[in-house]
């Protein structure tokens, strides 16, 4: 079976093997059924063959997401298609797309149809339709978890290479879990809400179910542009210190007594051997307390936002409350109790819960808790449908509360063959380090497979140079990334680390990258004057030699002030590193040079000290 993975679509589209139209053939060959309660609205043949029509001739390197098939949830527009949100007394046609919606089209990819979901995103569970119960993707027994069932159960049975979803309480990750998907929840705002049923408007993002990390990436990069008529987008951030490609990191790990799994000693298992793996990868496991972001995660069904769930269908549902599915009903028709002065007092509590939960970042780089503490079956849900689903939010409610950003990555399954997964969640921004860990982590699960199709994980290496990864490829092009917001320099004096002048660059929030050399077209000069002594590093067509750096990343809003501070004759300029990248870094007038001494023969600014001092 033909994966539906980026790379592999990328390959073929790239060698002429597949084009759009032979895609959407297949694609509806692969939908012909829906046993599993995925679709409410599959788009008919003409339409699907109309989306190919409009990308055949075009060069496939052109559109970053040329010829990717797309779900979307139904609680979110596209054009002249019915939106439900589950609901069929609430539909309606919408005559525009939801600005995501339309950004991705644009891109060019090619949404195959509407999706299954919790009734007006109120679940995390999949079991809350009048549409059915959407039913897992490995074992119909089985939650495929909510509220975006249809969603995650499309991408992990290869009807569609991607999927919208959107995430208030959890619910573009369990679903992840609960079908061996990786599901990213953007930072609250990135991605537009024009166009999509909200569920509380202002906890509220749209979120993205992938078959691996890197596709994930690659549908935020494209995704997440700026909206001014949502009045909750707010533009992109440059992510700083990219601990998902650093050599070594911190990641919060919660205490054993505030680990719930419910009995599932399987779900235990899965997660311990995450940790392991992050700790193979480098990371450093410290021991956070968990319960300040457990106590926040309650406020959110026993708070006022229970109330704003009231306020998006206020019309609708004091008009037609018996259209409601009767648990849906239930938890909206709970959010009348709460008063203003209520709603006040909790948003203080959020307050004061969000500057102790925020403690944490000054200890680690991220966190990583299970996506949720166990899974279980459609029968057992409608049985108990509140109490069980509250156990599946126990480690996702906090998220949107806090402003956080969470990646869910397959963890591995039990032995009755369901798959589970881990969530690693950072501050608001961190999107990129995330997806970037969650890359490596997916790739270190043993015998890692792409949903539930029994495709293996193919594992793409890490990138060779130190350069920031500003792009991500195809076989025959490249599209922007997301920002770093970072700028590198190399430095080759008193900046280098435990000389000097190194808390210049330390003192705004600098971290070393990497220790390397120039290209082998440099001199080093000992410049007059000091302290602290400096050297002059000058790019000569002879005679030249590679000469040892320091490449430093920091902040791009500290760097002007950095610059400001460096005295003639030394400024910033463009070096060339040993690999042929290039970096800001320090360079020297010439004219500087005629009262230096050369050292270039020393091959940096240490070998010489050390010679000067012997």
């Amino acid at each position: 079976m033909l994966s539906f993975d980026f790379n592999t679509l990328r390959a073929a589209y790239a060698a002429g093997g597949l084009t759009p139209t032979a895609l959407v053939e297949e694609i509806l060959r692969r939908t012909a059924e829906d046993p599993n309660k995925v679709w409410i609205h599959r788009l008919p043949e003409a339409a699907l063959r109309k989306y190919a029509a409009s990308l055949e001739g075009k060069d496939p390197a052109s559109l970053p997401l040329y010829g990717i098939p797309f779900a979307i949830k139904d609680n979110i527009d596209l054009a002249g298609v019915p939106t439900t949100a589950a609901c069929p007394a609430y539909a309606f046609t919408p005559d525009t797309s939801a600005f995501v919606v339309q950004k991705l089209i644009e891109a060019g990819a090619i949404p195959v149809g509407k999706t299954n979901l919790d009734q007006f995103a109120t679940g995390l569970n999949g079991t809350r339709s009048p549409y059915g119960a959407c039913r897992n993707a490995f074992d119909p027994a089985y939650v495929s978890g909510g509220s975006s069932s249809g969603s995650a159960v499309a991408v992990a049975k290869g009807y569609a290479s991607f999927s919208l979803g959107t995430d208030t309480a959890g619910s573009g990750r369990v679903p992840a879990a609960f079908n061996n998907l990786v599901g990213h929840k953007p930072s609250c705002g990135w991605l537009s809400t024009t166009g999509v049923v909200p569920a509380c408007r202002s906890l509220d993002a749209v979120s993205i179910f992938a078959l691996t990390a890197a596709d994930a990436e690659a549908v935020l990069a494209v995704a997440a542009s700026f909206d001014a008529a949502d009045p909750y987008a707010r533009a992109v951030e440059g992510y700083g210190f990219d601990f998902g490609r650093a050599p070594s990191f911190k990641f919060g790990v919660p205490r054993a007594a505030e680990l719930q799994f419910f009995g599932d000693t399987e779900s235990e298992r899965i997660f311990r051997d995450a940790v392991a793996r992050l700790e193979a990868l480098g990371g450093e496991a410290v021991e956070i307390d968990l319960s300040p972001f457990l106590a926040t995660a309650k406020l959110l069904y026993e708070g006022p936002w229970v109330a704003e769930r009231y306020q998006a269908i206020r019309e609708f549902f004091d008009a037609t409350p018996e259209a409601l599915f009767p648990v849906t009903r239930e938890i909206t028709a709970s959010g009348l109790r709460f008063s203003a002065a209520d709603t006040f007092a909790y948003l203080y509590k959020l307050k004061a819960a969000k500057r102790e939960c925020d403690a944490v970042w000054a200890s680690v780089d991220c966190i990583v808790t299970p996506t949720a503490p166990t899974i279980y079956t459609i029968a057992q849900m409608e049985a108990d449908p509140i109490k069980l689903n509250s156990n599946l939010g126990y480690y996702t409610n906090f998220m949107n509360l806090l402003d956080y950003a969470a990646t869910a990555v397959p963890g591995g399954f039990r032995k009755d063959g369901q798959p589970l997964g881990v969530t690693i969640f950072a501050p608001a921004a961190q999107d990129a380090p995330l997806l970037h860990l969650a890359a490596k982590l997916h790739g270190a699960l043993p015998q890692a497979t792409l949903g539930a199709t029994g495709v293996p994980l193919a594992v793409s290496p890490a990138p060779a140079r130190c350069v920031p990864c500003t792009t991500f490829g195809s076989p025959s092009g490249t599209f922007a990334a997301l920002p770093s917001g970072q700028v590198r320099v190399a430095v080759c004096g008193a900046h280098l680390s435990g000389l000097p002048l190194n808390w210049q660059l330390t003192s705004r929030g600098g971290r070393l990258v990497a220790a390397t050399q120039s290209s082998p077209d440099y001199k080093l000069y000992a410049l007059p004057g000091g302290p602290p002594l400096r050297p002059g590093m000058v790019r000569v067509t002879s005679g030249g030699a590679a000469i040892t750096v320091e490449v430093w990343e920091l902040p791009a809003r500290e760097f002007g002030s950095f610059v400001a501070g460096i005295p003639a004759p030394l400024g910033i300029g463009t070096i060339t590193l040993a690999d042929g990248s290039a970096v800001q870094g320090f360079v020297c007038e010439a004219a500087a040079t005629a009262a230096a001494e050369d050292i270039t023969t020393f091959g940096g600014w240490r070998a010489w000290l050390a010679q000067r001092s012997a």
